[in-house]
Order: structure tokens, then sequence, then C-alpha cells
């Protein structure tokens, strides 16, 4: 995966015009532009992890907004970052990391992991990605 395509990146624009129009919307579609400029600026590994990500958090959560977060991708509720991605990039680490903050209903007993390891993207990956956003957000 190169990155957006060419109709996905429209739908995008478009979807930051929208946010535009709304009350407060300027900051969110900033924001939002913010997010997808980091994403394309990505080393192709990152960038690939990232998109499926923005994908999913789309088609699963779209009332979460994007943003960047220390720099990295991130999706936020009420201005409260929920789920985030650390890249191998940035950080010089074998596996960029999703990270799931206090927000997160991922709740599992008295102890559950937040943060996941993803050395590559795979098809399972993207399925275990939309299971997590989903989770994490009470979908």
């Amino acid at each position: 995966m190169a990155g957006f395509t060419k109709a996905e990146r429209e739908a995008m624009q478009e979807r930051a015009e929208e946010l535009r129009a709304e009350k407060g919307g300027k900051t969110k579609a900033k924001n939002l532009e913010a997010l997808l400029e980091t994403i394309e600026e990505l080393p192709a590994g990152d960038r690939a992890i990232a998109v499926a990500l923005h994908q999913v958090v789309t088609e699963v959560a779209p009332h979460l907004d994007g943003r960047t977060w220390y720099g990295m991708p991130a999706y936020e509720l009420d201005g409260d970052v929920v789920l985030f991605l650390q890249v191998t990039s940035k950080f010089d680490t074998r596996y960029s990391t999703l990270g799931f903050n206090q927000d997160a209903r991922l709740d599992d007993g008295e102890m559950w992991p937040t943060h996941f390891a993803i050395p590559k993207l795979t098809d399972d990956v993207v399925k275990r990605m939309r299971t997590l956003v989903r989770t994490a957000v009470g979908d």
C-alpha cells in the first residue's frame, strides 16, 4: 500500500471542507489536514500502517477526529486522544505501536493491554485494528 488513492484524498479534502463549515470546525479541518500530510510524508512501511489505521478509523469510528499527537497520527473524541500510532521511523524501533489512552474502552478484568506492536502490515493486522478500534469506542 503506497498511500492514499486520488479518490481517497479527494474525499478527505471534502470532509475537511465539511468540518470547516461546522462550529469549531476550522480547527478540526486543520487537524485532519495535518494528519493527512503527516501520513503522506512517512516512509513506505510506516505510511502503509498509518493509511490502514486511518481507513479503519474512518470506517468503524467516524466520530473520532483525526489529528497529530507528538507528531504522529492520532484520533480524538471531544478533545481527548483515544488512540494513536507510533511509527518505527520516528522512534527508531523495530515495530510500530498502536496505542490506546485511558478513554479507550479496552477494559478486560483487572489488567489489559493498551499498546500493540505492528512489525508489518498484513490482512490479519488490519482485522485486529478494526476489532480494537471498534472495542475502544464501545461499538
